[in-house]
């Protein structure tokens, strides 16, 4: 038995190094990751949300009383107050996830104030997820109360006669209860669907070319787009039923509503799985080995769960993280989800989004056979 030898030890690692100085991938998705994991929980991700898009509906909004009270909901930066829109409006900016809020106050407001019948302003808040509209929530309702103090004091306090001039109604629609399991197992669906059709198709194309079996593949009479949408169509069909079995398995769990069309949802999920496989190829063309097919499949799963507003409020993000969201597919397919099980979205509601999903399949996808043909070529 040969004694430990600290030269031949020492040659070992010099011969790891140099082909980990030599696999640049591997070198760079080493540094890459920390970078990328600081810079999302350093400065993109924020538990606190604000700017969030609110909606005037119709109305007189120049009495005293509702224009301070619109003001101060502008000044504590949670309400980012963009227009007066009229209710028709309003409704389809709220069922398109363009707006979380709808503001509305009864005409006349002061001089029925005065007379004592207690006009109400309304609050429409998408509670789809809790996390983002309790927090504002808490402070419109605070910013009335302090209101009413201000204004019933003195020689008006006795309009009040003990109860308030006013009353603030908030109405939580599509999650009136705020359950968490609503907005976070709709979400699951997509990161899934992501984390395991990226990988899993990355993988079985990497595999091929690592052992040398592509050729084979090859020398029968197909063509190499056949050869790689034969290898896809298995996964699409793995996906479809992925998808399926989670959805079922939400609905007698959770107990989650399904309010819309299940043929709407299964399309929107076929569409996403179809972009999912797209990245997959991309990995598997730029990937020299199984190892490295991993490593850029995780190096895109990080910024999709942490900046799609699964983990975390999309609207509290800044604005350069917001924009990396926006291209990423999971971003808009948890919107579709959640509008189509809690809200009963249509597909002129969430058009835009599936659009925005097609043509980032398309775009990866056409990426992915130009890589892949000149990788077998």
């Amino acid at each position: 038995m040969k004694l430990f030898s600290i030269k031949r030890a020492y040659a070992v690692f010099l011969k790891e190094f140099l082909q980990l100085r030599r696999d640049r991938l591997t070198a760079a998705m080493l540094f890459g990751i920390p970078v990328v994991q600081l810079i999302l929980f350093g400065f993109a991700i924020n538990n606190n949300p604000k700017h969030l898009p609110t909606i005037l509906d119709a109305g007189n909004y120049s009495d005293p009383f509702v224009s301070k009270f619109i003001h101060s909901l502008q000044k504590s930066e949670y309400f980012d107050i963009s227009s007066i829109a009229s209710t028709e409006k309003s409704e389809k900016a709220i069922r398109e996830s363009d707006v979380y809020f709808i503001i509305s106050v009864e005409e006349d407001f002061n001089r029925k104030m005065v007379r004592g019948e207690r006009p109400e302003i309304l609050i429409d808040a998408d509670a789809t997820d809790p996390q983002v509209v309790t927090a504002a929530l808490s402070v419109a309702k605070q910013s009335f109360n302090n209101l009413m103090g201000e204004y019933f004091k003195g020689s008006l306090g006795y309009l009040t006669q003990g109860q308030p001039g006013a009353n603030l109604i908030i109405h939580k629609r599509y999650n009136p209860e705020g359950v968490m399991q609503f907005s976070t197992v709709p979400g699951l669906l997509g990161v899934i669907l992501t984390f395991t059709l990226v990988i899993i198709t990355a993988l079985s194309m990497t595999k091929e070319i690592e052992r040398d079996t592509m050729e084979n593949l090859l020398c029968m009479p197909v063509t190499p787009l056949e050869v790689l949408i034969g290898k896809v169509m298995p996964y699409i069909g793995m996906g479809f039923i992925q998808m399926i079995f989670i959805i079922v398995l939400s609905k007698y769990m959770f107990d989650l509503p399904i309010v819309g069309s299940v043929f709407l949802l299964l399309c929107s999920g076929l569409l996403f799985i179809f972009a999912c496989l797209s990245v997959g190829i991309v990995f598997s063309t730029l990937a020299r080995n199984q190892l490295q097919a991993v490593q850029m499949s995780v190096f895109f799963y990080l910024p999709s769960i942490m900046l799609s507003g699964f983990m975390f409020p999309f609207k509290a993000m800044p604005v350069w993280a917001q924009c990396i969201g926006y291209v990423l597919p999971l971003t808009h397919f948890n919107v579709i989800v959640r509008s189509i099980m809690l809200k009963g979205a249509t597909f002129s509601d969430i058009k835009i989004r599936i659009l925005i999903i097609a043509v980032f399949a398309m775009i990866v996808l056409t990426v992915g056979v130009f890589k892949y043909r000149k990788t077998i070529e």
